[in-house]
């Protein structure tokens, strides 16, 4: 089966996975969508600090928010989160779903200059085999091979109907970077990508500066924004990304003009601004899981009772209600209501709020007092008053539980590591919106965000989630993430804590700015 670029329509081929069927736009659709003025620096404020720009090798939103204008991938996902053609311009699937053959984009050029071919696309992603967060998806890779400049065929090792799934998936993408910086070690990739902006200067705690890409060509198959793909161009000059991780300092800033975006609106703040006609806001209901996970390789952590005894202490509708103003939904599953693999299994062990079960299963875990140290950060308030109302929680049955407080590039840092922590708190964006294998490919092998001995997760719950990769119909991959999320909530893998939804706001001169999982920039402009 071939498709190829446009619109992305949804096919089933005997029950298995979303491929790509398109249509060419014509020249005159895409005229309509170039930029009604051109020029100026638009300001962004952001809510956490941007740890690193090397995309292949960090799951950070904040990192996502800057570098997906800078980057291209092969392919992505849309709205609806769908897979999406991005540099590929077709893809053609054996009926065995073994081999996947992408005819690469004519035409498109790198920042340095240097036009875009298959050999690219190759390094990429074998840089990503060797350094990428996500590499476990290429596990099933056989061969990569480049027949011609234009072509890049992927070969695996066995039937897998899910690779559009995984090969999309932009928690963290596999983005296209030239040849030469394939060997670049992790975390120092240069800012080299084919996207409507390239990358000016980084200023550590600070800001990112970008600015339109002259020789970009927009990909006419499209007519608007699909996802982190579809018709994008630089409207404005340059992009300035200000790291404001104080709310009141942020929404300060918005109102007065400082700034004419902030990634995040605290609740507190939404009515105030909603009455403001020089402000904009836009609401993403199905924003973030809250979660928090153990480190299961440290005591006491490592005992799986007390993993257990925790999760029974938890009340999810105080650390919600605390974390949010309010603002939130509980939710026993990785997945959001109405998403295809939604499941309540395990939701038993969610929202215990069971105090006596708690005690009991610390005594028989053979607890003795030892500090659990709960990682957080300030810059995220609701992941703080997580911990905090957490740490409460705990001590009532009887743990030593100790606020473990750094700033947010810091405690990301710190929960890759296998000492000096207990529990993580994060939100889960983009790899719980895409659904699927993806919601719970952090606890299998190799990202393992829960730092299992000898980095292997439970053998039963990573038996499962290959389950869902291999699936042949979509009933069968539902049933196989039932199994793992039950696995996962048994073994106490990960605790998620709620939804919540996300207020983003530009100031009423900003046209075409569209929320999203991260902050897009293309095709948005700024009227005087």
């Amino acid at each position: 089966m071939t498709t190829t670029g446009l619109g992305l329509r949804t096919a089933a081929l005997a029950g298995t996975a979303m491929l790509l069927l398109t249509a060419t736009a014509s020249a005159q659709q895409a005229q309509q969508f170039r930029c009604p003025r051109v020029g100026g620096d638009l300001i962004f404020g952001l809510e956490a600090r941007v740890p690193m720009l090397d995309q292949h090798v960090t799951p950070a939103g904040a990192t996502r928010n800057v570098t997906m204008n800078i980057f291209d991938t092969l392919v992505t996902r849309d709205e609806n989160m769908n897979p999406l053609l991005n540099l590929a311009q077709s893809v053609d699937i054996s009926p065995d779903f073994k081999v996947y053959t992408f005819r690469i984009r004519e035409g498109v050029t790198f920042h340095n200059g240097k036009t875009l071919t298959s050999a690219d696309v190759l390094a990429s992603f074998q840089r990503y085999q060797r350094v990428g967060f996500d590499r476990s998806i290429l596990d099933v890779v056989d061969s990569m091979a480049t027949p011609d400049a234009n072509t890049f065929v992927v070969t695996l090792k066995e039937s897998r109907p899910t690779f559009m799934e995984a090969v999309s998936s932009f928690t963290v993408p596999i983005v296209i970077i030239p040849s030469e910086n394939a060997n670049a070690p992790a975390q120092q990739l240069p800012m080299v990508g084919t996207g409507p902006f390239q990358f000016v200067e980084f200023v550590a705690d600070s800001h990112i500066r970008i600015r339109r890409y002259e020789n970009y060509r927009p990909d006419t198959r499209y007519t608007g924004l699909r996802g982190f793909g579809g018709y994008r161009q630089a409207c404005v000059d340059t992009v300035t990304f200000r790291m404001l991780t104080e709310a009141g300092a942020r929404t300060a800033a918005l109102e007065t003009g400082e700034i004419h975006g902030s990634e995040d609106v605290p609740t507190a703040s939404q009515r105030r601004l909603a009455g403001n006609p020089n402000i904009r806001l836009s609401r993403l209901e199905n924003f973030w899981l809250h979660i928090t996970y153990p480190n299961v390789s440290v005591p006491p952590t490592d005992n799986l009772l007390v993993r257990q005894a925790i999760q029974a202490a938890m009340n999810m509708e105080e650390i919600m209600e605390a974390s949010s103003d309010g603002a939130y939904r509980l939710n026993p599953s990785f997945q959001f209501p109405g998403q295809a693999y939604y499941t309540d299994a395990g939701g038993n062990l969610y929202n215990q709020r069971n105090q006596a079960r708690a005690r009991e299963l610390l005594a028989r875990s053979g607890y003795r007092g030892e500090r659990v140290q709960l990682l957080t950060n300030r810059e995220y308030p609701s992941m703080y008053n997580a911990a905090l109302v957490m740490s409460e929680q705990l001590k009532a049955v009887g743990i030593n539980a100790e606020l473990l407080v750094l700033d947010w590039p810091a405690a990301l840092q710190l929960s890759t590591t296998n000492a000096g922590w207990n529990f993580f708190f994060t939100g889960w964006t983009s790899v719980f919106a895409q659904g699927g294998a993806q919601s719970l490919r952090n606890l299998a092998n190799p990202a393992n965000v829960h730092k299992p001995p000898n980095n292997q997760t439970d053998p039963e719950f990573q038996q499962h989630f290959n389950a869902i990769a291999s699936g042949t119909t979509l009933d069968e991959r539902r049933a196989a993430f039932a199994r793992a999320q039950a696995r996962a909530f048994d073994q106490v893998l990960a605790i998620p804590m709620g939804v919540m939804p996300k207020v983003q706001a530009v100031r009423a001169n900003v046209e075409g700015f569209e929320p999203y999982f991260a902050v897009r920039v293309s095709n948005v402009s700024i009227r005087p």
